[in-house]
């Protein structure tokens, strides 16, 4: 797992996760990212080549996949993860995936047209990546976001202020709901949110950790408790 390095919140989930399954283990490599905005100083923080820098790192404990579990190409462009995969295959020889380009996978195999959102980012954020899925012809006019820049803060959410925006977003009944950050700490909830609102939830720690385990061959079914996702089947 490539990992902002300011996130406190996916390391502790992601094992969490996997905690069921003995035979995997799960590693990770950190680079620079403090802050979500749409500066140049922000935008510089996923340069391809610090990133590229830590999948190297990682490769060097001969992970079967290497995942960025982040979000940032919500907001850059799909085409960000999509590149950002080549090079990290071309550079590690080790096949690559992200948060973002899994959730497409998983509402695109699903016929999702109406993803609601749940975000901590600013509303300019926001409105890219609204923009970005209407790109994909795929409507977010049900969403909540928490206006926060600083990346660290995203994990100081509280879990009741996250099911409050769940709730609110689930009651406009969209096809499913996306929590689109990995410093939230919104995954452990998932399953009892989805048993309530009916609304399949899609955490994106939860949504890379389900890809990578595909990726690698392993069946994510495995993973107990942590909602429907695991148990969706997706070619």
């Amino acid at each position: 797992m490539l990992t902002p390095s300011s996130n406190t919140t996916l390391e502790p989930v992601t094992t969490a996760m996997l905690a069921g399954l003995p035979d995997v283990s799960v590693h990770f490599s950190r680079f620079r990212v403090t802050e979500i905005a749409l500066s140049d100083g922000a935008l510089a923080q996923f340069d391809d080549r610090p990133i590229l820098a830590a999948a190297e790192l990682l490769a060097h404990a001969k992970v079967q996949v290497i995942a960025w579990n982040g979000t940032s190409s919500g907001w850059l462009g799909f085409d960000a993860d999509e590149r950002l995969c080549r090079r990290i295959q071309e550079a590690t020889g080790i096949p690559a995936c992200t948060s973002m380009l899994a959730m497409n996978q998983v509402l695109a195999a699903t016929g999702v047209q109406r993803f609601g959102l749940v975000t901590p980012y600013t509303d300019d954020v926001q409105r890219r990546i609204v923009a970005n899925y209407a790109g994909l012809g795929i409507t977010c006019d049900a969403e909540r976001h928490l206006r926060i820049r600083n990346n660290f803060a995203f994990a100081e959410v509280p879990e009741a202020t996250l099911a409050d925006m769940i709730r609110a977003v689930a009651a406009q009944r969209p096809d499913a709901i996306g929590i689109i950050c990995t410093n939230l700490g919104a995954a452990p909830l998932v399953a009892a949110l989805e048993q309530e609102t009916g609304i399949p939830i899609y955490d994106s720690i939860a949504i890379a950790v389900w890809k990578s385990l595909s990726v690698a061959g392993v069946d994510p079914a495995g993973v107990q408790g942590w909602g429907r996702l695991f148990h969706t089947s997706v070619t």
